[in-house]
């Protein structure tokens, strides 16, 4: 059995995320969308989205991005 005293000692706070870790994120998902933007109907629709969900998807700002995008390294 675990103690709470051995929990604390082994639990440790994510660090916060740096910001090269930032910037490689926003270009990452700069060039994602640029992509996204280029695909033909055909990629599209084997990927199950419409050309106005990857337009806007596209259109988003590089800081706009889901968490579960950010790459966070322990």
């Amino acid at each position: 059995m675990i103690t709470t005293k051995q929990h604390a000692a082994t639990w440790q706070p994510h660090r916060p995320i740096n910001l090269f870790t930032r910037l490689r994120t926003a270009i990452g998902t700069a060039r994602q969308r640029r992509h996204l933007r280029q695909l033909d109907a055909h990629l599209l629709c084997d990927i199950g989205i419409s050309r106005d969900a990857a337009l806007r998807e596209a259109n988003r700002p590089i800081w706009d991005a889901p968490k579960h995008w950010c790459a966070r390294r322990n």
